[in-house]
C-alpha cells in the first residue's frame, strides 16, 4: 500500500467527488499531499469536500460541473492545461444507477441518461484529457465500476449494460497504451456503503458493508506512481484477501 505522502504535489482530477466513493478518494489523496480536483454536479457537496481538505492541510480546486454537459467538459482540459499543464491521475468515478426494472419497461429516457454518464461522459474526458495524462511522467488513470459489468441479474439491464461498456473502452484504451507510461486500472469495489447501494438495495443492512474509506488505499496503490500493472480488474474483496 502507499506510504504517507506517496502522492505529494501530484495533480489527481476525480469525477463524482461530492460524496462516497469520490468524496472519501478526494480527501484521502488530500491527506497523501496531492493537489486535488474534484469535479461533480453538487455545488454544496464540493463546498463540504473544501472545508474537509482544508482540514486535513490539503489543497482542492473544485468544478460544479454536471459530465452531461458538453460545453463545459469540451472546456475543462484547456482550463486545466492552463493552471496545471498535465494531469497525473485521473479517477473515473461517476456514475449513475438508473432504474431497476425489467428490460422491456427500460424507457429511453432513463437509457440515455445511465448512458450518458456511465458511457459517454468518460470517452469524452478521455479524449480531452488524453494529452495531459501524457504529459505527466506517471500517468495513472483508475476506473471505478462494478460486479454488475460482467455478472448480470434480473432487472439491472441499464446499469449492466452501461457498466460493461464502461469497463470495455477502458480495456481497450489500456491495449492502446500497453507501450506508454500510462497505466490504466479498473476497480470492481463489491458491495460498500453508499447512497447508491442504498437506492438499489433499500432493505440491506448498510453496517454490514465496507465503506467508502476502506475502499481508498486501494485507489491510492493504483495511482501511484510505483503501480505497474496495467490492464487489470482488481476485486476489493480479493486484494483484501
Amino acid at each position: 500500500m502507499p506510504t504517507s505522502n506517496t502522492h505529494q504535489d501530484r495533480i489527481v482530477l476525480i469525477t463524482g467527488a461530492s460524496r462516497g466513493i469520490g468524496r472519501a478518494t478526494a480527501l484521502a489523496f488530500a491527506k497523501e499531499g496531492a493537489h486535488v480536483i474534484g469535479l461533480a454536479r453538487t455545488q454544496g457537496g464540493l463546498e463540504e469536500l473544501d472545508d474537509e481538505v482544508k482540514a486535513v492541510g490539503g489543497r482542492a480546486t473544485l468544478i460544479p460541473a454536471d459530465l452531461t454537459e458538453e460545453a463545459a467538459m469540451d472546456r475543462l482540459p484547456a482550463v486545466l492545461a492552463e493552471r496545471f499543464g498535465r494531469v497525473d491521475a485521473l479517477i473515473l468515478n461517476a456514475g449513475i444507477l438508473g432504474d431497476l426494472t425489467p428490460v422491456q419497461d427500460i424507457q429511453p429516457s432513463m437509457w440515455n441518461q445511465a448512458m450518458a454518464v456511465n458511457v459517454t461522459a468518460n470517452v469524452r474526458l478521455l479524449g480531452g484529457l488524453d494529452p495531459l495524462l501524457r504529459a505527466s511522467t506517471a500517468p495513472r488513470l483508475v476506473g471505478i465500476s462494478s460486479s454488475r459489468a460482467r455478472k448480470f441479474a434480473p432487472f439491472w439491464g441499464a446499469y449492466c449494460a452501461t457498466k460493461a461498456a464502461f469497463e470495455a473502452i477502458l480495456q481497450v484504451y489500456a491495449a492502446e497504451n500497453a507501450e506508454a507510461l500510462l497505466k490504466v486500472n479498473i476497480i470492481d469495489p463489491g458491495p460498500i456503503r453508499t447512497g447508491m447501494r442504498a437506492k438499489a438495495m433499500p432493505g440491506e443492512d448498510p453496517m454490514t458493508l465496507k465503506t467508502p474509506e476502506e475502499l481508498t488505499p486501494l485507489v491510492l496503490e493504483l495511482a501511484s506512481a510505483e503501480e505497474t500493472r496495467h490492464g487489470e480488474i482488481v476485486v476489493f474483496k480479493d486484494w483484501l484477501g
